[in-house]
């Protein structure tokens, strides 16, 4: 693998950082701007809300310039972000620093997995993009639970500070280490727009929601499950998100192996394995040692459909994939925020905190659904030609049977790449 994939994954290991350490210092931030928790909340609530619309916000206005450059514009907006956020007067300010950086997050890995993808040789892309992703789930082991106890010991503007610095390295990373990967010629706009119009498009996007969406209906309220259910003391759960930390990391790992040689199958076994396990999970969170396995796999099976959702969004829309990308990392937020508001909605019914895994099986079994649709519409498409037998553009595809358009970014990248 290329040392710039490096370099993206530092960048994503401090957007990974400051998207999740926010929640262990809300407390902090909450009793240094006189507001309640609740309100402090809408720091969580904004920087979601941020990725959302700044995926395809970003990555529209970025059309016109090189990968590489946006990359790094991207990266320059994060630090900038969580400067403000470090240094804010006020509460507002605070959430105007938390929105900003947000608005580099969707486009950064949307564009990342884009370039990750055409560093390699194609049959390793999927590698390539958990590669990069690895930073984010690091991010939940390693970054997370140190700048949290950084904010605790030495004041959570230290926290946003030190996210900053690794902006900084990133950004320094992106410059040294990333080629400069040309983009195809002839695409704009109208042709990334065009990607939509792909039904298996769309159907991994609609995955992305609720398969990701059935991982934090139940992780969004773990920490009152895990102490008010299983009987774990407030002090354990901080390990144990550090074990929902290292499943998102072998899972990730696992996923991005696993969904260059079979992508489907990948893809169907975690989504069914992930809600066998939440549903399990609502009985099993009645016992320690069974509630921790349960973290476990659900932070490794929900981060083992990541590299393939990914790929198989950028396989689909191969001429054009940018902003497709870019809005599929959206759609992982939106999962976020629908499976949170559901969560709340039956716990707050009386059903107990157990019954968000119910929701959160349920998600599942939906995004497993269409991933059943997908597998059936895949194999009814009609094969174009080529001398190899393979569909050009299709996924499996090798850059021999790819159009020159579609191939030469991807050989040029690699050729620089190994350089």
């Amino acid at each position: 693998m290329p040392l710039a994939l490096l370099a993206l994954a530092i960048g994503a290991f401090g957007i990974g950082t400051t998207e999740f350490v926010i929640m262990g210092l809300l407390p902090d931030v909450a009793a240094d701007f006189g507001v309640s928790v609740p309100t402090a909340g809408f720091l969580v609530t904004g920087y979601a809300l941020g990725v959302m619309f700044g995926a395809p916000l970003m990555t529209v206005l970025g059309t016109r310039i090189s990968r590489k450059n946006m990359l790094m514009l991207l990266m320059g907006l994060f630090i900038v972000g969580n400067v403000v956020s470090a240094v804010a007067p006020t509460f507002s300010v605070m959430i105007v620093g938390r929105v900003v950086a947000s608005l580099a997050h969707g486009a950064f890995f949307g564009i990342g997995s884009v370039v990750a993808a055409e560093l390699v040789a194609p049959e390793k892309k999927a590698a390539a993009i958990s590669m990069m992703f690895t930073g984010l789930t690091v991010a939940n082991v390693v970054g997370v639970p140190l700048g949290t106890f950084v904010g605790q010991s030495a004041g959570w503007r230290v926290t946003f500070f030190l996210v900053a610095a690794l902006g900084v390295l990133g950004l320094a990373g992106i410059a040294k280490l990333v080629p400069d990967v040309p983009k195809a010629e002839g695409v704009r706009l109208r042709h990334e727009l065009a990607a939509f119009k792909n039904a298996q498009v769309l159907l991994a996007m609609a995955m992305t929601v609720l398969g990701f969406g059935g991982v934090f209906a139940a992780i969004t309220y773990i920490a009152p499950m895990l102490t008010e259910v299983t009987g774990y003391a407030e002090s354990s759960v901080t390990w144990l998100l550090v074990l929902f930390g290292l499943g998102m990391v072998a899972g990730n790992l696992t996923g991005g192996k696993f969904a260059d040689r079979k992508l489907m199958p990948m893809l169907l076994t975690a989504l069914g394995g992930l809600a066998v396990v939440l549903a399990l999970f609502t009985v099993g969170a009645q016992n320690k040692v069974t509630a921790a396995v349960a973290v476990f796999l659900i932070g490794a099976l929900g981060f083992a459909t990541v590299p393939p959702l990914q790929k198989r969004v950028l396989d689909y829309a191969h001429g054009a994939p940018t902003l497709a990308s870019a809005v599929n990392i959206g759609a992982f937020n939106l999962g976020n925020a629908l499976a949170a508001w559901l969560g709340g909605i039956v716990i707050a019914a009386g059903y107990g905190y157990t019954s968000a895994n119910w929701v959160g099986a349920a998600l599942a079994v939906g995004a497993l659904i269409l991933a059943v649709v997908s597998s059936l519409l895949e194999r009814r498409e009609p094969a174009r030609p080529v001398a190899s037998g393979v569909v050009a553009g299709s996924p499996g595809a090798t850059a021999a049977d790819r159009t020159p358009a579609e191939a030469a970014p991807a050989e040029q990248a690699v050729a620089t790449a190994h350089r």
